[in-house]
């Protein structure tokens, strides 16, 4: 068995490899031509495969990338689109063991490794939707939701390429070839049960984040209506002085004390008299 294992999706080895395996023109394209979807195709001897490998840069931005595989009778080709550290990592330690009798055991390698590279990504969103959480609850502000809308994207890209992982998964079970023995199937089938699993935490992380923007949403909504009603204590309390300044203010004859020597300081003394009751008052009717 021979494993060719291509860092560069325009190695010229590419090219070589291709008119020694006979491989379709539109597959060496696909190689070369990142953002495809994860697919599974047949060709003359061989199956191509695209998988989908995933992972969370220093940013907090989500990075995916493309890795492409040839399984032949005898040898398998592994095209590596974009840099994944977890996949690099995985096939670095599958080469320094290449102990594998068979090209679709390494195969089976090779595409677990790609769906164990996603557990730290769903980690990652896990950790961020704990932290959303902690600050909608103590102290929301636009950057929180501006933290709720870049992961709700992120987990949206996810699932989607999960589902074609899924069906790729699905695929590769049903697929009636000399190229992948019975004995791996189960195998395959632990792959497709993985990658379930991580739909479904997809969905429950998608809910929370639904859930966070809902408690958003009230928090803000509380904290003005709690500005709204200090406002309305405050404009209610200055009510009383307002309006007897507004009374003695007026140039009538008449008014009680208008001619006092002291009716200034009575002024000032109903006005306190007034402010104290209403604030009694409000306080009554638990308003603050």
């Amino acid at each position: 068995m021979i494993w060719h294992d291509l860092r560069d999706s325009n190695d010229p080895e590419l090219d070589v490899l291709a008119e020694r395996f006979h491989l379709h023109p539109l597959h060496v394209e696909d190689c070369r031509h990142r953002g495809q979807r994860a697919k599974v195709e047949e060709g003359a001897g061989y199956i191509f495969v695209v998988l989908k490998p995933v992972h969370v840069a220093d940013s907090g931005e989500l990075y995916v990338t493309d890795l492409d595989l040839f399984l032949g009778r005898d040898y398998l080709i592994t095209v590596q689109e974009g840099e994944c550290p977890a996949v690099r990592t995985s096939l670095d330690q599958l080469r320094a063991a290449s102990d594998h009798s068979r090209p679709d055991q390494l195969f089976y390698r090779v595409a677990d490794g790609v769906v164990d590279a996603y557990a730290p990504v769903l980690d990652w969103f896990n950790e961020t939707i704990d932290r959303i959480e902690d600050t909608v609850l103590e102290k929301p502000s636009p950057v929180t939701l501006q933290s709720i809308f870049e992961s709700k994207r992120g987990l949206v890209e996810l699932r989607r390429h999960l589902g074609n992982m899924r069906d790729v998964a699905s695929h590769l079970q049903r697929l009636e070839t000399e190229l992948i023995q019975r004995d791996l199937w189960p195998f395959l089938r632990d792959v497709y049960d993985h990658l379930a699993r991580n739909m479904d935490t997809v969905e429950m992380q998608r809910d929370l984040l639904s859930g966070a923007m809902d408690v958003y949403l009230s928090s803000v909504a509380n904290r003005t209506n709690q500005v709204m009603k200090v406002l309305t204590v405050l404009g209610t309390v200055a009510l009383p002085s307002i309006v007897i300044s507004g009374i003695y203010g007026m140039n009538t004859k008449g008014l009680p004390w208008i001619n006092s020597p002291y009716g200034s300081e009575i002024a000032f003394g109903l006005m306190l008299v007034a402010t104290l009751g209403l604030l009694i008052v409000l306080k009554k009717f638990d308003w603050f």
